[in-house]
């Protein structure tokens, strides 16, 4: 569920602009878009787990606000953004 420091640092390496950048729009969404993914694994087999599901709630309303900010700053960010994740809108 939780993601290792190791799945960080290749997420980090592949949207930011350097090693260490973890501050950009799309290095957070790619982050919340991987811890999205693994809860949602989790709830296949806790389907009961209400409290996670709340937390899960969380995380998908703060990626769409970062998606909102980043489509009103730089719409070519977003669609790149939004075609390597997968995710639609």
């Amino acid at each position: 569920m939780l993601l290792t420091k190791d799945d960080k640092l290749t997420i980090i390496k592949k949207f930011g602009k350097g090693d260490k950048d973890s501050g950009t729009a799309e290095v957070q969404v790619a982050l919340l878009t991987e811890r999205i993914n693994r809860l949602t694994e989790h709830f296949e087999a806790h389907k009961k787990d209400h409290s996670s599901r709340r937390g899960l709630m969380q995380m998908v309303g703060k990626r769409r606000r970062l998606l909102d900010y980043l489509a009103d700053k730089n719409i070519e960010r977003y669609r790149s953004i939004i075609k390597e994740l997968n995710i639609r809108k």
